[in-house]
């Protein structure tokens, strides 16, 4: 897989690559289970579960992407903000000091 950021790649009119098309149809699916998502990702892409996070991290900020499948794009942004806002509430200190 290409290091190369997704904005980079694609074709001339600025749409995806085949790689980007494969993942968002990749992340669509229904995972009941995180261990068979992690190896499905190992088996299609022959990539580590955080290396394909980060390329759809990148993917979803894309215009491209957004363009391609808008729902799905929406849906995983809110997730991830969801997820970043979970985060930042528990490494809030609380106030309370321990004796």
């Amino acid at each position: 897989m290409s290091a190369e950021p997704i904005a980079a790649r694609g074709d001339a009119e600025g749409g995806l690559d085949e790689r980007s098309v494969r993942v968002l149809e990749f992340e669509a699916r229904a995972w009941q289970q995180a261990g068979l998502k992690a190896e499905a990702i190992r088996e299609e892409f022959g990539i580590s579960g955080a290396r394909y996070y980060r390329i759809l991290g990148e993917l979803i900020d894309s215009p491209a992407a957004l363009r391609h499948d808008p729902m799905l794009v929406k849906r995983l942004q809110r997730m991830r903000e969801a997820r970043a806002a979970t985060r930042a509430r528990r490494s809030l200190p609380t106030g309370r000091m321990l004796d």
